[in-house]
Order: C-alpha cells, then sequence, then structure tokens
C-alpha cells in the first residue's frame, strides 16, 4: 500500500510530480510513493486504482504549478485533480499543497472552487529545482513526521554505494599484484613520456652501448674507443660442428 499520494496536474507540475516520486522512492523504498503514469498496473481499471491509492495512502502532495489555480478544468466536477484532493480531504487524509517553482503563490478562498476551499487552509511546502536537495530533504522529514513507518524503513534500508565508488575486496594473492582503480582518463598501460635514454619494460635484459655476442663457439673481438697500430689475434684452428660449407 502506498503511504504519499502524489496529485498533480499534466502540463503544470507533472515534472516536479516524478521528481518528488524518484527521490522520495530513493529515500524511503519502492511502493511508497503513488503517482499515477508510474504506479498503476497496465490493464488495471484506472479509475478504480485511483480512488483506491487515495483511500490508502496516509498524505497527498497536490503539486501546484504557476498555472494550476487558473486551469478552467479545476471547475469541473469530473477533474481527476479536484476528484483526488477531494476524496482525501472527505477521508480525513492530511493535504499538502506543493508549490512548485520559487513564484508560485499559495492560492486563496476566493480563487478555489467552492468544494476546494478547504486546501487554502492547508500548510505549503516548495520545490524549487534550483534548490532541489534542501526541499527535496525538507519534504521527506515531514512525511516521516506525519507517517512514523516512513521513518522505520528509512532506518532499515542499506546505504546505496556512492556512484562512481569502486570497490574490491580481495583474500590472499600469491605471485601478483592487485591493483584498484576507478575511472581512468587518457593513457593506461606502459607509458613513457619524455624518456632521453634506453627504456626497458618488458622482460630479458637491456643492453645499452655495449656489445652482446650470443651462440655456441663463438669467438667476437670487440673494440671499443680509438684504436692506433691495428689488432691482431691468433686463435689456431677452429672446428666447426657438423658438415663443412662448401667454398
Amino acid at each position: 500500500m502506498p503511504d504519499v499520494f502524489v496529485n498533480y496536474r499534466t502540463g503544470d507540475g507533472d515534472q516536479v510530480a516524478t521528481t518528488l516520486r524518484n527521490k522520495l522512492t530513493d529515500r524511503f523504498g519502492e511502493g511508497r510513493i503513488f503517482r499515477a503514469s508510474q504506479s498503476i498496473r497496465p490493464g488495471a481499471f484506472f479509475d478504480d486504482e485511483l480512488m483506491r491509492g487515495v483511500r490508502r495512502s496516509g498524505v497527498l502532495l497536490a503539486v501546484i504549478g504557476p498555472d494550476w489555480i487558473n486551469h478552467p478544468a479545476l471547475h469541473r466536477a469530473d477533474d481527476w485533480v479536484r476528484k483526488e484532493i477531494l476524496e482525501a480531504l472527505r477521508c480525513g487524509i492530511p493535504v499538502i499543497p506543493i508549490l512548485a517553482g520559487r513564484r508560485t503563490e499559495r492560492p486563496t478562498r476566493n480563487q478555489l472552487p467552492k468544494r476546494l476551499a478547504r486546501l487554502a487552509d492547508c500548510q505549503t511546502l516548495r520545490y524549487d529545482n534550483q534548490n532541489d536537495t534542501y526541499d527535496i530533504q525538507r519534504i521527506g522529514d515531514v512525511l516521516t513526521d506525519l507517517i512514523p513507518d516512513l521513518a522505520k524503513t528509512e532506518e532499515v534500508r542499506p546505504e546505496s554505494t556512492p556512484s562512481g565508488t569502486t570497490q574490491n575486496n580481495v583474500g590472499t594473492v600469491h605471485g601478483g599484484n592487485v591493483v584498484q582503480a576507478g575511472t581512468v582518463n587518457g593513457d593506461s598501460g606502459a607509458v613513457i613520456k619524455g624518456a632521453q635514454g634506453p627504456v626497458h619494460t618488458g622482460p630479458g635484459n637491456l643492453y645499452s652501448n655495449s656489445a652482446h655476442v650470443t651462440g655456441e663457439n663463438t669467438i667476437s673481438t670487440v673494440v671499443s674507443g680509438d684504436n692506433h697500430g691495428g689488432i691482431r689475434q691468433d686463435f689456431g684452428t677452429v672446428r666447426r660442428q657438423g658438415k663443412d660449407s662448401e667454398e
């Protein structure tokens, strides 16, 4: 059963109604906030579900946009915005007008249809998207005062992990490295910039400015630096393994 029913007029407060539903759901959990287009199941009878949602709720939030008071439908008996508010008042359910935006004024008795005149006496709250965090917190706090079960639900809900956080659990690691990283922007892997001289990033030996001779039965002479007068060496006969090459 929903605890909070969000009443709104399409085209004049529906975006605020969506924000209220989503952010209050984040705080109190799924199924606690009723908004018609998001809470009525496909195939269900729309009229019945709306009235049932109002009667089962603990509070009705009536979203009042800048043109709410001037909408002609408010004076018609079949207007759903009007019917939902009247049903809540008839059932003794608290109605909290939510003034959408910083310039929306509280409706007066003279502006309201006679049957809705009591709405002018209800204490209002304001939601301004430029003051989003404070206003949502304030509305949620008022709801927990009116519906204590909401506060209990809030206490048992696990804390959500902040967006962008990296969490890893690693047990015993043998013979390797463990790296934890969040968002990586730019280069990754072995990145070398501005190197002036030999650089080695893989396995094996690094030879710089030195000779390296490999192979079986290899004989080599390496001369480094200035040499005056030549070099003479005699190693005798060298036996080759395998078949001699033809000359």
